[in-house]
């Protein structure tokens, strides 16, 4: 940087200075600047020209009245002008004035840019790293439109000097952080990342910034860079503090470099070169030996440059999850932090092992610091500490610690911060739930939880209790009992008294045959928590009471009474006001038989994940709890089945006919729209599936509308997968359904929603990642096996290639039937997740019958088309053994799922159901007629099918063959 000399001190501008600070009031103040101004306005608009240091001083004169906060409006030309000096504190003065004040809509914006242009091709290495900092600082697309092109080159140039590359190498990402469309490294690419290899460590740290950067957005092109980046961090990590002398900070070699080395690593998967990835574990071994040994000096930031490092390979052996010795080192490295005096460690460590806890390999290392957890939970000081202590107390909770850990829980509620309360109750609600072997904790436990916390227990848990209570048989006396005792409590929370009221009025008859809780006893007990709660309360405890009534005919009376006081029939809210006026007549005028198939006990939920789950997940975002361990739950323990989100009290007033079961709800498709996308940190993880961003198949083309068109079998990859051995019980699943979830492992879920109108139908994919750890190179592609090409047209809107841990992308697919066809077509997943490539090959739920349009037909209509098809290459018949019960509603559901219309009082036998459509493609439309023939007794089925085209009824006859 070259000299200032003593006549660049600008008296004028330190006496101005001067004058402000000595204003003794705002008005003061105010009256000096604007002398000031009107004297610098008069300079510029003066006949006499000013010398190049009149204007500077003016200039910075100018930028200090902006900067106390007073608009300026002139000016701008004379610092343009500066531009143009061949001195360098003038230069300086009027960059910096037009990076702070110079909009980038400005009309001067050509004349600045060309004053850049003519400092870049200067050579002169301050004048060019003046003119890289204004880009940056400035950073407008006209810049970026302006100087994309040229940067690169000056970065990459042999002539250019080291501190000219680290600002342009800083410039280019903020550009491209700015503007990624404009700045395209292409050729410039390999150059690039071989700035890794610089003699020059500057140049290093900046360049791997922008490496980094442009490494997440286009990891494939710069995967040349792992190799590189493993050789610099050997050679610093081996280096003594000596060797990188002007780099050591506090004898720590490089700390920025190295960490900013790691964070580039965990861009990618494990090297797959031996070699690379023999000398990469070195290195992290090496860091982690360091982090043992003792310190050099006892200055902080000696020991925070070398935990900086120790956290960032901990990040690094998390992200790759392959080394099972590194990953228990580093959960030891990190139990050893749990102690420390420094709160910033402790809390750093506990965030780093809520990660670790969801690895197979350190989930036990993490539990065996417990009591250290607890501990932490109980006695620190600091809200976000004992907020990561309970995350992590969650994410390493398993069967073996289940209850103490829930225990610990609830008693920290106690005295929780409120901040914290809610998450803390679904948490525990969580846990309960998945890890209760016995059902009668599970109901203690959530009893307590709303005794606890009751303010904070949402509609979700304890909508959650019910279901699962009503679900399983063997705790409903149980559960009866213990809310029974649970009211009597003088200080009842009002969400216990939802919860009594449900559980007694469906259950009570399960203790009523003890007189501390016989029926008159029990109804006494909820009427005296009437007046205490809220309308939506009062409105379940009447629909409780009427329940009262069928059980224990007994307690008619005195409900009847109950319903007809004026508080209730002319209550002002209509809701209690309407439900007591029909209860009471209901109550008065049906028969027993009537009122017993009214009020029924209700069926069993649904079977579909918690909803407590969902609702933990959009609180907390993606990727801050680990709960891939959760959904594992479902198939390890998790049998508390229980329905969705319909709540109690709508459940208990409605119908109780039953409905068809209803697929996992883990990735909301029922509350998504089919085309709008939340953000990531919404309840359904939505993302832009019309983003323009996103990994296509190499051979796709894309039209106009932005869809990819699929992959011919002849242009298809080779190292496409073949389709699961489970492919077909899949694609079998979704015949009679649209909706559901189609695939699901212990890393990725896929759920689908689908409609179809005539011969076009919508797919929705949605890809939900279950793990914590990011999904890299995520594509999608679809093809069509045999001559299915010919038959269906499939396109599909491209996907994000990153996945980020917790969270989901969707993808649309829009489908045509052409003509009618027999196979289904085929998507292929494929990622990386933690260096290991997925290859998942899957059918996708297109069958012929999803181009079902109903058709309405009389009886003399049906049979004298079945008549006209009588030929016997036009009829399709089997008779098959029962693989489901012969439940007529479900039968019904199943053959309105298939597309057709079921047909009332058409066949001679009422047992039989007949049913007409027609398939609808783009070259014909093809009639069908159905006939299903049931023997309950036998518990078989002869299915016979008839159409205008022999491919149409054997297909249909096969795929409906595997539903009944």
């Amino acid at each position: 940087m070259p000299a200032v000399s003593k006549g660049d001190g600008m008296r004028g501008l330190a006496v101005f200075i001067s004058d402000i600070r000595n204003c003794k009031s705002k008005e003061a103040e105010i009256k000096r600047i604007n002398k000031e101004l009107a004297n610098i306005r008069s300079k510029f608009k003066g006949d006499k020209a000013l010398d190049g240091y009149s204007k500077k001083k003016y200039v910075c004169k100018l930028l200090f009245i902006f900067l106390l906060g007073h608009d300026i409006d002139f000016g701008h030309m004379e610092a343009v002008n500066l531009l143009s000096s061949n001195k360098y504190t003038e230069k300086q003065i009027g960059y910096l004035f037009i990076s702070v004040l110079v909009n980038s809509n400005s009309e001067l914006i050509r004349l600045i840019n060309n004053a850049i242009k003519n400092d870049l091709s200067s050579r002169n290495p301050t004048f060019m790293c003046l003119a890289l900092h204004c880009i940056a600082n400035v950073g407008s697309r006209e810049m970026a439109e302006a100087f994309a092109g040229e940067i690169p080159r000056i970065l990459v140039a042999g002539d250019t000097m080291d501190s000219v590359k680290q600002s342009a190498a800083l410039c280019l990402l903020r550009l491209y952080k700015a503007s990624p469309d404009l700045v395209l490294m292409g050729e410039w690419t390999s150059r690039v990342v071989h700035l890794l290899n610089d003699q020059h460590m500057g140049v290093v740290t900046a360049a791997i910034s922008l490496i980094t950067c442009l490494s997440q957005k286009n990891p494939d092109e710069f995967k040349t860079c792992v190799s590189l980046a493993v050789s610099r961090l050997s050679r610093i990590v081996s280096s003594a503090s000596t060797d990188l002398q002007d780099y050591t900070y506090y004898f720590v070699p490089a700390p920025w470099l190295s960490c900013k080395l790691l964070r580039l690593l965990q861009c990618y998967p494990p090297p797959e070169d031996g070699a690379v990835k023999g000398r990469l574990v070195e290195c992290l071994e090496t860091i982690l030996n360091k982090a043992q040994e003792p310190p050099k000096s006892k200055k902080v930031q000696h020991s925070n440059a070398k935990n900086a490092i120790l956290f960032e390979a901990i990040s690094l052996i998390i992200h790759y999850d392959s080394e099972p010795n590194l990953l228990v080192r580093a959960c030891n490295q990190l139990g050893q932090f749990l102690q420390h005096r420094e709160t910033n460690l402790r809390y750093l460590a506990l965030e780093s092992m809520c990660t670790l806890a969801s690895s197979e390999f350190s989930h036990e290392a993490v539990k065996t610091h417990i009591e250290t957890v607890i501990n932490a939970l109980k006695t620190e000081r600091d809200v976000s500490v004992r907020q990561r202590a309970a995350d992590l107390l969650y994410a390493m909770c398993d069967r073996s610690n289940a209850k103490q850990i829930v225990a610990e829980m609830l008693s920290y509620l106690e005295t929780a911060d409120y901040s914290i309360r809610e998450e803390m109750v679904l948490k525990v609600a969580i846990l309960a739930e998945k890890y209760a072997v016995d059902y009668s904790w599970y109901v203690d436990t959530i009893l307590n939880l709303i005794r606890i916390a009751g303010d904070y227990v949402s509609e979700e848990v304890w909508y959650r209790v019910i279901q699962i209570v009503i679900n399983r048989d063997d705790v409903q006396g149980y559960a009866a009992k213990t809310v029974f005792e649970a009211l009597q409590a003088p200080a009842c929370h009002e969400n216990m008294v939802k919860v009594g009221g449900y559980i007694l009025g469906e259950f009570g008859n399960l203790i009523a045959g003890d007189p501390r809780s016989s029926p008159l006893v029990q109804f006494n007990l909820l009427h005296s928590k009437f007046h205490l709660c809220s309308v939506p309360t009062r409105a379940l405890l009447l629909s409780a009471y009427i329940k009262f009534i069928n059980l224990f005919p007994e307690t008619k009376a005195t409900i009847q009474e109950v319903l007809r006081s004026d508080s209730q029939i002319r209550n002002s809210d209509v809701e209690l006001q309407q439900r007591a006026v029909e209860y009471l007549k209901l109550s008065s005028i049906a028969s027993t038989d009537v009122l017993a198939t009214v009020l029924e006990e209700m069926p069993p939920f649904p079977e579909r994940e918690s909803s407590i789950l969902a609702k933990l997940k959009k609180k907390k975002g993606p990727g801050v709890v680990p709960v891939s361990e959760l959904e594992d739950g479902k198939r390890e323990g998790g049998e508390l089945n229980g329905g969705g989100d319909r709540g109690p009290d709508s459940a208990m007033s409605a119908s109780n006919a039953s409905t068809p079961s209803p697929s996992a709800d883990l990735l909301g498709l029922r509350s998504a729209a089919p085309v709008s996308a939340a953000a990531p940190s919404a309840g359904s993880l939505l993302v832009d599936v019309f983003s323009e961003s996103g990994a296509g198949g190499p051979a796709a083309a894309v039209n106009d509308d932005g869809f990819l068109s699929s992959v011919p079998p002849s242009a298809a990859s080779e190292d496409l997968a073949p389709p699961l051995p489970e492919a077909d019980e899949l694609l079998n699943k979704f015949v009679c359904k649209n909706n559901g979830v189609l695939f699901e492992n212990q890393l990725l879920q896929i759920g689908i929603k689908s409609e179809y109108r005539q011969n076009l139908g919508r797919m929705y994919l949605f890809y939900g990642n279950k793990t914590s750890v990011q999904f890299a190179s995520f594509s999608t592609t679809v093809s069509y096996p045999g001559e299915l090409q010919s038959q269906l047209n499939v396109q599909t809107k491209p996907v994000e290639p990153l996945v980020e841990g917790g969270a989901q992308v969707q993808q649309v697919l829009n489908i045509e039937c052409i003509t009618d066809f027999s196979e289904a077509p085929q998507l292929n997943i494929k990622f990386r997740y933690g260096g290991a490539l997925q290859n998942i090959t899957l059918k996708l739920p297109v069958t012929i019958n999803k181009f079902f349009q109903p058709t309405e037909m009389a009886a003399t209509d049906f049979f004298q088309r079945w008549k006209q098809l009588s030929q016997p290459q036009q009829e399709a018949q089997k008779i098959f053994k029962a693989n489901h019960g012969m439940d007529t509603e479900v039968l019904k559901a199943k053959l309105l799922g298939l597309g057709t219309a079921l047909l009332e009082n058409v066949d001679p036998n009422p047992e039989n159901y007949v049913c007409a459509g027609v398939v609808q493609t783009k070259s014909q439309q093809v009639g069908v007629l159905l006939r299903l023939e049931p023997n309950a007794q036998a518990q078989m089925y002869r299915l016979t099918l008839r159409s205008s085209k022999d491919t149409v009824s054997k297909r249909l006859c096969d795929l409906l063959a595997e539903q009944f």
